[in-house]
């Protein structure tokens, strides 16, 4: 499984919202992720599972593999 970094290149969906990252505001998106993992996958738009853990979170698409933090 390809594992992802949280800091890859800018991806054409919000990882928060789930919306088009060009399309309007997405201020309060960022502010949201800095308590919370990313509830949308960033390259395809598909929900992923998510899991928080005392120590951190995992997120997981079916596409694309893991995120941690």
């Amino acid at each position: 499984m390809t594992e992802l970094s949280p800091t890859a290149p800018a991806a054409p969906w919000c990882d928060h919202c789930g919306t088009a990252t060009g399309a309007g505001d997405h201020a309060a998106c960022a502010a949201a992720r800095a308590l919370e993992p990313p509830r949308y996958c960033d390259r395809c738009r598909r929900r992923m599972k998510v899991q928080v853990l005392p120590a951190g979170w995992s997120a997981r698409c079916v596409e694309h593999g893991e995120i941690h933090a």
